[in-house]
């Protein structure tokens, strides 16, 4: 009985000793287990070399949800990149992902790799061309050495529309991307350009139903730029094929900046068909979303987009290419009343605006991001 009594004694006192340190443990663990890193956001502008800048698109993947295809995404544009900076990721997703993924994942994935983290633009679109596909990214990156020594043109979305036919199921819009070709091939010209000097071509379409002969015809004379086509809005109010162009320029223009309205193409108050750009560098931004489409709403946008631009070194009147994201035409209607408060009427920029699907955040309206001149 004796023994018993030492034996529950010693076990209590070994409980009694042990209790203090399996409370800092569990404590130490719980500390552990809620100390979560905290990543750095992408930054809203950066500044780079006009000279060094490539193109690229992600390759199609209908495997996994949206998280695993931006994932591959990345990866396949950090083996073609090899090794070079990537300083610009717009990717257009599709499904019902949470498109917040993407920035995080692009800040998760660079932050592992130590890599300098890029400007981010996240827009939804209606659909993409292959069965299952989350996401298509576009990378601008830098690369070692000069490719575009004398500069690059950006021409606006060249856009051919016509209505839609309800008698019919299906919408080919092949005929319009043979007009938006033909506006762009225009445009080349009018700069002294061949569809051998474009490096990208971003098609925006309202329907993917005849996406094959699309394709062909945007690569019969566009082979050999990097090309994007993806389909704008699930149910768009027109069909339409509006292709924009990134190209190098073959000698320097007069000016570090152009902006040129040719004869042979539909000229605009609005925005200029042709930007030539030979500064020596440039500012490239993320998307900047507006919430709500009141004026003041559309114009707060605006003022943060130039802030952006302020701390950079550069101005929101020399901004040279302009992408516009609205959600609806009313809303890009009321961003055409606002615009010219914040850019130069008198030499207004290249710019590509249609209405697409979504933004990652649910409020939003509208989004845009843009390329400016740095002073020399």
């Amino acid at each position: 009985m004796r023994g018993s009594s030492t034996r529950w004694v010693a076990l209590a006192a070994a409980i009694f000793v042990a209790a203090p340190c399996l409370a800092a443990k569990k404590k130490k663990n719980e500390d552990v287990t809620q100390t979560l890193e905290v990543l750095p956001d992408p930054p809203q502008v950066v500044k780079v070399d006009t000279a060094r800048l490539t193109f690229e698109i992600s390759p199609l993947s209908g495997k996994g949800l949206l998280s695993a295809q931006v994932k591959e995404a990345i990866k396949a544009l950090w083996k073609v990149n090899r090794g070079e900076q990537i300083v610009k990721l717009r990717a257009f997703v599709a499904g019902t992902g949470d498109m917040r993924r993407f920035q995080q994942l692009v800040s998760e994935m660079f932050s592992e790799k130590r890599m300098p983290l890029p400007v981010v633009s996240t827009v939804q679109v209606g659909g993409l061309p292959l069965e299952g596909a989350s996401v298509v990214i576009e990378s601008t990156s830098l690369s070692k050495k000069p490719v575009n020594p004398h500069g690059l043109a950006f021409i606006s979305g060249q856009a051919a529309e016509a209505p839609i036919d309800p008698d019919k199921p299906k919408m080919h819009v092949a005929p319009l991307a043979v007009q938006s070709v033909e506006k762009l091939k225009k445009a080349l010209a009018a700069a002294g350009l061949s569809a051998d000097d474009v490096l990208r071509v971003s098609c925006f379409s309202s329907s993917l139903d005849d996406y094959e002969q699309v394709r062909s015809i945007v690569a019969k004379d566009f082979g050999g730029a990097a090309l994007n086509i993806v389909q704008i809005q699930r149910a768009p109010a027109n069909a339409v094929v509006e292709c924009e162009a990134v190209a190098r320029l073959g000698k320097a223009p007069a000016q570090p900046v152009t902006l040129m309205n040719p004869d042979s193409l539909e000229a605009s108050k609005n925005y200029s068909q042709i930007a030539l750009v030979n500064s020596a560098r440039v500012v490239l931004t993320g998307t900047q979303m507006g919430f709500r489409a009141q004026g003041a709403d559309i114009r707060l946008a605006f003022e943060r987009l130039k802030g952006s631009l302020e701390q950079s070194g550069a101005k929101i009147d020399r901004v040279i290419m302009s992408s516009i994201y609205p959600l609806t035409r009313a809303v890009m209607e009321k961003v055409r009343a606002v615009r010219f408060d914040f850019y130069d009427r008198a030499r207004p920029p290249a710019s590509t605006m249609l209405p697409f699907e979504g933004l990652p955040s649910v409020d939003a309206t509208f989004a845009l991001d843009v390329v400016a001149v740095l002073p020399d």
